[in-house]
């Protein structure tokens, strides 16, 4: 086993590629035009009540040093078919020894984070759901706040694809939303407190806009018609699919788009509720590249720029997922083992708990900010960078740089409104095409830096008269 220490600090940092030319790009930080606020649950991910290693003892120190706020459980499609009390799936679906919730609330205790519980749909009912919280929070007083009824349910037959357990008779949109509004009031009926959300389909993706047999509107109009009063967030899944790694970079630039259209459905049918109405991506991840350096690069965008429109939390497919070992390819560099896991599980692959590049992406925005501070708004004059800021609580501004060129380094000319920066040479903090740590020095300055290609920069700078 990989221990933490050697997981996180004691690899060897990846030597800087060498020279290429360097494109120079523009980037402007507005650190007074606020995004949002960065939330305790903003950076999250995955577990699976199959995954052997979700409790290992470096698991904790692994997801504290990501800034893991947030752990869904018990598992995606898995959790339409687990019975939490038996700790079984229906079906006869593997469940693996120690991956009870007891022992899962004990490592997210262990690693400050938050769960958020996938209430049982498919084969459970309102009273199974509001017993889990009864148990939760007035038994064991874990205080779980957000909980989601059912994963993927659109996948239940109704619109031809059929993945997700369900066994209602009726699979349309009416009686998921119907069945919601119950599992929405027997379950606050224990606990007022806690937060509920309503699976929704990703605007743009299948099967956004098919009108099911069963139905009148699609599946998010007639959900949010009937459900939307009631609820306190909208979930979606984003797994955006992508042609080459240049492609697959490009994809957080749709989020603005679909995140508008689902605030808009909220605004039209959660009325006076539509203000306290959350946005929840539950499931996020590529569906190519995903152990190597392109997904390092896409990690940390799409957190940042969900969270800057508005989600409350990204969690990632998954901590550990593992891989089928076949059909092993070369992406620049480095081996994709086809593994949606931020850790390695496989027998292929390296030893358990070692990082992938999406880990030390997702660690990077640890560097940026944590949570309470604010999103700033930036510009790039070029695609092939992208720019993150936060204004932090102190008025310390942090800017990070993310070069998508896979062979030029970027030499970055940064300009600033509403903040002004120390002459002072501020430290950087850099993740490196195929690293596997994070190094920091004091370099550059706070109008020039440079990016290596394929590169991750983050920039601290404090105010003038600062020391």
């Amino acid at each position: 086993m990989v221990t933490l220490s050697l997981a996180l600090t004691g690899a060897i940092a990846a030597v800087a590629p060498p020279a290429t030319a360097a494109s120079s790009v523009s980037v402007s930080v507005n650190a007074a035009q606020r995004f949002a606020t960065i939330p305790a649950t903003g950076v999250g991910i995955n577990t699976a009540v199959y995954d052997a290693g979700m409790n290992h003892p470096a698991v904790p120190g692994l997801l504290d040093a990501a800034g893991m706020g947030a752990v869904r459980y018990p598992g995606g499609s898995y959790a339409d078919a687990y019975h939490w009390k038996t700790h079984t799936v229906e079906g006869g679906g593997f469940v693996a020894p120690n991956t009870g919730f007891d022992t899962f609330m004990g490592t997210l205790h262990a690693a400050g984070a938050q769960p958020i519980i996938t209430a049982n749909y498919g084969t459970g009912t309102p009273q199974e759901a509001a017993d889990w919280v009864r148990y939760a929070n007035i038994t064991k007083r874990y205080g779980v706040k957000y909980w989601e009824v059912g994963n993927e349910v659109y996948g239940n037959g109704e619109y031809g694809g059929a993945w997700e357990t369900d066994h209602h008779s009726s699979k349309s949109a009416t009686t998921y939303a119907t069945n919601l509004a119950q599992y929405v009031s027997a379950m606050k009926a224990v606990d007022p407190n806690i937060k509920v959300g309503a699976v929704l389909t990703t605007p743009g993706s299948w099967p956004d806009g098919i009108v099911g047999p069963g139905d009148t509107m699609d599946w998010n109009h007639t959900v949010l018609s009937i459900a939307g009063s009631k609820i306190d967030y909208a979930i979606v899944h984003t797994y955006p699919g992508s042609t080459s790694p240049a492609d697959l970079l490009t994809k957080p630039r749709e989020i603005p788009g679909i995140a508008g259209t689902v605030r808009s459905l909220i605004n039209q049918y959660a009325g006076t509720n539509a203000p306290n109405v959350g946005i929840a991506v539950t499931e996020a991840n590529a569906t190519n590249y995903r152990t190597t350096s392109p997904n390092g690069l896409f990690a940390p965008d799409e957190y940042l720029t969900w969270m800057e429109n508005g989600a409350f939390t990204v969690d990632w497919w998954a901590l550990h997922n593992g891989s089928d070992c076949s059909n092993l390819s070369t992406v620049e560099g480095a081996t994709e083992y086809n593994d949606y896991g931020m850790l390695a599980s496989a027998s292929c692959e390296p030893p358990p708990n070692t990082p992938f590049p999406a880990y030390y992406g997702t660690q990077m925005i640890t560097k940026l900010g944590a949570p309470g501070d604010t999103l700033v708004k930036t510009g790039s004059s070029s695609s092939l960078l992208s720019s993150h800021a936060v204004r932090r609580a102190n008025g310390d501004v942090d800017v990070m740089l993310i070069n998508k060129d896979p062979d030029n380094a970027a030499t970055v000319n940064l300009a600033y409104t509403g903040f002004t920066p120390s002459s002072a040479t501020p430290a950087v903090h850099s993740y490196l095409k195929n690293g596997h740590s994070i190094s920091t020095a004091q370099s550059g300055s706070p109008t020039t830096q440079t990016v290596p290609a394929y590169g991750i920069t983050v920039v601290q700078m404090h105010p003038t008269g600062a020391s």
